[in-house]
């Protein structure tokens, strides 16, 4: 009793299947995690480390070096990157591909140890190095906090009780705030005061911290109780500071507030702004717990805060930049429809090339596929997002193959009468071990991209699972579910009414006579068909290639940079009158803006940009993508007319992995000066080609600083040393930190500064004064330095594997990369480079490259594997010959169908015709097999050939035509566009492939003439 005769025979265990299957599917899709996309693990982590008052050459060579040395004895480190600028460095840490996300925190827990050891080789005066390892962390509800006339401290004080509050949502796992302006206490005192009075930084610094200092004063006895002594005098409010006293060089005692004047406020040149609309905000990131279901997370967090109504602060509100459970709800619902407008198609071909019951037979089995598909990725925690869903798309057609083969052959038996338990066990026998070769073939089509360790593998990872449990679903149901209601409903011909011959009808016939005559000129058809595909490998030439499309949430970016060294505030200032113009224009719904650095992580191929004064950038979300489109050509135009001097870039919200600019190239070497030199020319390059735009390098312009010459000999005379320069100069402009005022929670910084008047006057530089413990009073600080110079140095210094490196990048005007890159790379290629100098390239190429390498290395792996399995499916060495022959002839469809639709190829696309060779592969065996049982069975070659091709036509076209037209709604997503073109047009050809080259080409092999 074969797997049929006993589902057929068992018929309750059989239903049981059935119900189950359909019950699990249905309450998985209650339950299932969705996500917009899949998640991937962003393999980075960061190591900040500060160092006050250090030109970048400085921290470059006393802080990064021996950071990215530490980090350098990581075994699982990939590369290490490196930012040094004016007292900040910046060591990013990629991790091998190889590593899993359970991996990474006994990773950075290594990380840890290895930069705590380090903290003692780092110079005095730096702070202790911070890791940061939730660099990656995704905060899909990224929300904006405002509200007219209430200051940052409100603002901060609300946004604190709606995290405490909606930390206790379940589901939820971080909330981060972003954008708090700091407070600080200024202590502004004119330098004639402090010159007049002999007063030092110190002496400020003394009495504000004996003032403020929390300490034991005991406790005493008092009868039979033990009493805290706690004297009075510490600071309860800004205004008291200017109540303290301090004695000038003559000794007499004067109140701070009598030369100074005290203010809390908030800091003058802070390190960020963030805008909502035009009014100053802070945002709130919400991320929630893996594997959860997003929608159902965002709809308790939109009921607690509807809840929380009624304690916001009456003109505050909260608004939403970025919803992910919002699109994530219209995403997966608009999926799910195309998922069942492909199965109503598929159903609908069914029913009209093979009837109405064989039709709702395989429907069925169809439903109880997918349904059994959704159960067991529910408990493998497959999420429902853009790539399973896709792959349920593009498995639809794959699906019903096993069943059309099996139900076309029992159709074509009870037809003829014979008993439906036969009927069942015999095709069944015929049939299962072809169709589980040619399964495990279609599955072993997709595990390159299973097997990938890259992030893109990563991120596409789904689509071979949900392949792997659908396939071998389909088998499951085709040789168990399928011959039961065959059995059950299918009906012999009354007498009289069946044909003798099933396959005597017009298409058939006419297919035999085509097939019949491809054989009698088999060598003619076979140059035919050599010549179509060396066009079609001259023509895929000429297809637009690229690797990931961007999203279709209308949803933009405008970025601004300044020259480098901008105040902030100019920044700022520019920043916002774009956003006003933005605000003017018809489509726009809201702007988020953000100064000195980018957003929270809001989504995960979203990556922030690092903190810089220079930079600026606009959120923008318009209406409809039309309007997007619209939007960044008017934006880019209004800043190019009223910022000249400003490099202003859109770009749209990415899907994948990737980066910002799409053509760059990174030259490394020993020396700064020579890296510019170089860029320069490759710049200069890009710019001469005249379609590129967004033409700069990542090291940015060259800045001024002033260098005051210290007068080593004078200096010593009058007790002056370097860091009393040092510090009067950061007392004269910035202001120092001369202590700390605690408020409740938050504690203060109280910064002395001169007042603005006198801070904004560079010229009175050298009257700058400081303290000379030899005269124990002020002096000018031109008695101390002899010359202020101002020179050009670097802000930044980049380093990628501890060489400098530098990357010139641009960006086409217009449409994809790949053909500006084409023009550019053999002139940048060709310029000479010194010894020791290396180009490489990055951009859209490198992510491009990488990804298809690494499908590329795992690519032979199921080759072989997929190769093997045809060759034990025959035990024969030509009939896989043959099969395997037909599939680079399958490039024919795939590149006139790119050409036709004007359709780039990219990464989809590639896994897509790895698809191909699934199906083309597990046609070619069903009906190799079949001509070789007719053989075996005694029949002579040439009929077997025709008679076994006839047999397996309606069912090859029925496969195809299902997974063609069940491909049709994939048309209109940007994302699965070029894979549904390349599927759709290569299945097409494919389906010739089988039904006139494969018999062709057995006819050759096997030497078979074709007879009258």
């Amino acid at each position: 009793m074969n797997i049929a005769e006993y589902s057929v025979t068992k018929k309750v265990t059989t239903w049981l299947f059935i119900i189950l299957f359909l019950a699990g599917g249905f309450t998985a899709l209650q339950d299932i995690s969705r996500l917009e996309d899949p998640e991937f693990t962003i393999k980075e982590g960061k190591v900040y480390t500060t160092y006050p008052g250090a030109t970048p050459l400085e921290v470059e060579r006393e802080v990064t070096y021996h950071i990215e040395n530490a980090v350098q004895q990581l075994q699982q480190l990939k590369r290490v990157e490196s930012i040094s600028q004016d007292g900040f460095s910046e060591v990013t840490v990629v991790i091998k591909d190889k590593y899993k996300k359970s991996d990474f925190p006994n990773i950075w827990d290594e990380l840890r140890r290895k930069i705590n050891d380090v903290q003692s080789e780092l110079p005095p005066g730096s702070n202790t190095s911070v890791v940061l390892d939730d660099f990656g962390d995704v905060f899909g509800l990224f929300y904006a906090l405002s509200g007219d006339g209430y200051s940052y401290r409100e603002l901060k004080d609300y946004a604190d009780i709606l995290k405490e509050q909606l930390l206790l949502v379940p589901g939820v796992r971080k909330i981060t705030i972003d954008g708090e302006q700091k407070e600080v206490a200024y202590l502004e005192i004119s330098r004639s005061n402090m010159a007049k009075l002999g007063i030092s930084n110190e002496q400020f610094r003394s009495v504000l911290k004996s003032q403020n200092l929390v300490s034991n004063s005991g406790n005493v006895r008092v009868g039979d109780e033990y009493i805290r002594i706690n004297p009075t005098g510490q600071l309860k409010s800004v205004q008291e500071i200017g109540e303290l006293l301090i004695s000038g060089s003559n000794n007499t005692l004067v109140r701070l507030k009598d030369i100074a004047s005290v203010r809390r406020t908030y800091e003058e040149v802070p390190k960020k702004y963030t805008y909502f609309n035009g009014k100053p905000a802070l945002n709130i990131g919400i991320s929630m717990l893996s594997g959860e279901n997003v929608v159902t997370v965002g709809n308790r967090l939109d009921q607690r805060l509807a809840e929380l109504q009624t304690v916001t602060p009456i003109g505050m509100q909260l608004d939403a930049i970025y919803n992910q459970p919002g699109i994530v709800d219209v995403s997966v619902t608009g999926f799910v429809l195309n998922v069942v407008l492909a199965l109503v198609i598929v159903i609908v071909v069914l029913l009209f090339f093979m009837g109405l019951r064989t039709g709702f037979i395989i429907g069925a089995i169809l439903l109880i596929t997918v349904s059994g598909t959704v159960w067991f990725m529910n408990a493998y925690a497959i999420d429902l997002q853009r790539i399973s869903l896709g792959a349920l798309i593009i498995a639809l057609g794959m699906l019903v193959d096993n069943a059309i083969v099996v139900a076309e052959g029992m159709l074509v038996r009870i037809k003829r009468g014979e008993d439906g338990i036969k009927a069942a066990r015999e095709v069944v026998s015929a049939t299962m071990w072809p169709l589980l070769g040619g399964t495990i073939v279609g599955i072993l089509a997709f595990a390159a991209i299973g097997l990938s360790q890259d992030a893109t593998g990563e991120f596409a990872n789904s689509l071979f699972w949900v392949i792997f449990i659908s396939l071998l679903l389909s088998w499951f149901t085709a040789v168990t579910m399928t011959p039961l209601l065959c059995v059950q409903f299918l009906k012999a011909d009354k007498p009289g009414e069946g044909r003798t011959d099933p396959y005597a009808g017009f298409i058939f016939q006419k297919y035999r006579s085509l097939l019949s005559t491809a054989i009698r000129v088999r060598w003619f058809t076979l140059s035919v068909v050599i010549i179509l595909f060396a066009s079609a490998i001259y023509g895929f030439g000429y297809v637009k290639q690229s690797f990931f499309p961007d999203s279709n949430t209308p949803m933009f970016f405008f970025d601004l940079w300044n020259v480098e060294g901008t105040d902030i505030r100019k920044t700022r200032d520019d920043l916002l009158k774009i956003d006003d113009y933005l605000r003017t224009l018809d489509g726009v719904v809201s702007t988020a803006s953000y100064v000195g650095s980018g957003a929270t992580r809001f989504t995960l191929v979203y990556s922030p940009e690092s903190p810089s004064s220079a930079y600026g950038q606009i959120i923008v979300t318009a209406e409809s993508l039309d309007d997007m489109q619209r939007l960044q050509k008017q934006v880019l135009d209004y800043a190019a007319i009223n910022f000249p001097d400003s490099e202003p870039k859109t770009k749209p919200l990415r899907i994948g992995p990737g980066r910002d600019a799409k053509i760059e190239a990174r030259i490394n070497g020993p020396d700064p000066v020579v890296l510019r030199q170089l860029s320069e020319q490759v710049q200069q390059i890009m710019a001469d080609d005249g379609s590129a735009i967004n033409i700069k390098d990542d090291w940015r312009q060259p800045v001024k600083v002033i260098r005051p010459i210290y007068n080593e000999k004078a200096a010593r005379q009058l007790g002056v040393t370097r860091e009393n320069v040092s510090n009067a100069m950061l007392t004269a402009f910035d202001g120092q930190q001369v202590g700390l005022f605690k408020d409740g929670i938050r504690l203060l910084p109280i910064i002395m500064l001169p007042p603005a008047i006198e801070r904004s006057d560079v010229s009175a530089i050298r009257d700058i004064p400081v303290y000379s413990p030899v005269l124990r009073d002020q002096i000018p600080i031109g008695q101390a330095v002899s010359d202020f110079k101002v020179e050009w140095a670097d802000a930044k210094i980049k380093k990628r594997n501890r060489i400098y490196t530098i990357t010139p990048s641009c960006d086409p005007a217009q449409g994809l990369a790949t053909p500006l890159f084409e023009r550019v790379k053999p002139l940048i290629e060709g310029m000479k480079l010194p010894p020791g100098y290396i180009l490489e390239w990055g951009g859209e190429y490198e992510d491009s490259r990488d990804a298809n390498a690494a499908i590329g290395s795992t690519l032979p792996a199921g080759f072989l594997a997929m190769i093997v399995v045809v060759i034990l499916l025959f035990g024969k060495v030509r009939q896989p010959l043959i099969i395997w022959l037909t599939v680079p002839l399958a490039v024919i469809g795939i590149t006139a169908g790119l050409l036709l639709m004007n359709v780039a190829f990219g990464f989809m696309g590639l896994l897509g015709a790895l698809s191909l060779v699934g199906l083309l592969i597990k046609n070619a065996i069903v009906l190799i097999d079949e001509i070789d049982q007719q053989i075996d069975s005694g029949k002579e070659g040439y009929n077997a050939i025709l008679d076994s091709a006839v047999s397996r036509m309606r069912p090859v076209m029925m496969a195809a035509s299902t997974t063609i037209l069940g491909m049709a709604p994939l048309l209109s997503d940007v994302f699965f566009l070029d894979m549904a073109v390349v599927i759709m047009f290569g299945l097409g050809f494919a389906s010739v492939l089988t039904l006139i080259i494969v018999p062709v080409l057995y006819a050759i092999f096997f030497k078979i003439k074709a007879s009258t």
